[in-house]
């Protein structure tokens, strides 16, 4: 029967932006570039899902598609939340507003556009979004697992091209692994915490926040009198990539620390999935080549692959970062809705 053309909204939802996409029938992304609008979150629940409608409307009237083509809305925001879009009690970060508190951003906006809404949290669309770029046909076919490094460290585990959610949605939480710390911490270096209360996980050494709490409080003891010591160390943390791009020696020392525990992150999956592709993602995509080609390279050397698994995998880079979030979870709503509504072909492109 035939069936008249059809596309998927994506929204990735952040703490100041809101990001939009449009995939149509065939899998193609119709928007090429950023679509940002302002998110709201930090004014609370209603003003930010009035945004994420305005996000929805200004994709379909960039694109002319009318509404009534639209067969559903992947929606990506930070964590913690449930795999079906109930932000946690705790709050979160971006979700700082007292309203925030269990509420079920899904099912509210749902409501309020009169369409199916498919969740995902950012990390995990972004990993799916990888998996589907770099195999492409053959997606659906493959498996994969990413980091995606960020204020913490977010990840997706992708098997047959879905993003592998566990029984309450919280598989694929990568930053709190914990990993064998030898040859990753230095002599007399103290035990990195997490802020989740874990000793040594991922995340405790490559992310964001555990350049300032663990990682620079020692290496600036190693190297008295860099220009770093006299910037409060939230600050300095940001500035440590800008460093590491003009080759300073405390911050290659830095960030090789972090490919060390990235690298045990992968040999881990390497023994419990196996997967065809290790995807970096974060901040260092935004880096300058040469760097970020230089950390991706020390993650593949401190991953201990067996001789079979390094014939097969690859490492390789989140692409097209910004958009990443709204493309991927355009992808899983594509995929949530698939019996619902007939696809002309598997493949996902721009």
């Amino acid at each position: 029967m035939a069936v008249g053309p059809w596309y998927i909204v994506g929204l990735d939802n952040g703490g100041t932006s809101n990001n939009a996409t449009l995939l149509d029938a065939g899998g193609r992304f119709v928007v090429s570039g950023l679509m940002e609008s302002a998110s709201c979150v930090r004014e609370g629940p209603e003003a930010a899902l009035r945004a994420l409608c305005t996000s929805l409307d200004e994709v379909l009237k960039a694109t002319g598609v009318s509404r009534s083509a639209v067969a559903g809305v992947g929606l990506d925001t930070p964590g913690p939340a449930t795999a079906e879009g109930v932000i946690s009690a705790k709050g979160s970060t971006n979700f700082g507003h007292e309203e925030w508190a269990g509420f079920d951003i899904r099912t509210a906006l749902e409501e309020r556009i009169g369409l199916p809404v498919v969740y995902s949290n950012d990390a995990n669309a972004a990993a799916l979004y990888a998996h589907h770029a770099y195999f492409g046909a053959e997606a659906m076919e493959r498996s994969s697992v990413a980091a995606i490094v960020g204020t913490g460290l977010g990840g997706g585990v992708v098997e047959s091209g879905r993003v592998v959610r566990g029984a309450s949605g919280m598989a694929g939480e990568l930053g709190h692994v914990r990993i064998p710390l030898e040859g990753v911490v230095e002599d007399g270096q103290p035990l990195p915490m997490c802020n989740c209360g874990n000793a040594g996980d991922v995340e405790s050494i490559a992310s964001l926040t555990a350049l300032g709490r663990n990682l620079l409080p020692y290496w600036l003891g190693r190297f008295p009198g860099h220009p770093l010591s006299e910037v409060p160390l939230a600050e300095a943390a940001k500035l440590l990539r800008s460093y590491a791009e003009r080759d300073d020696p405390l911050a290659l020392a830095i960030f090789e620390q972090q490919a060390k525990a990235l690298g045990r992150l992968f040999t881990l999956a390497a023994d419990f999935t196996d997967p065809d592709a290790y995807f970096l993602g974060g901040g260092v995509v935004e880096a300058h080549p040469r760097f970020r080609n230089w950390l991706l390279s020390l993650v593949r050397r401190h991953t201990g692959l067996r001789v079979e698994q390094a014939q097969k995998a690859v490492f390789a880079l989140v692409p097209d970062l910004d958009m990443a979030g709204a493309r991927g979870a355009a992808i899983a709503a594509r995929e949530a809705l698939r019996p619902a509504t007939p696809l002309e072909d598997d493949s996902v492109g721009v």
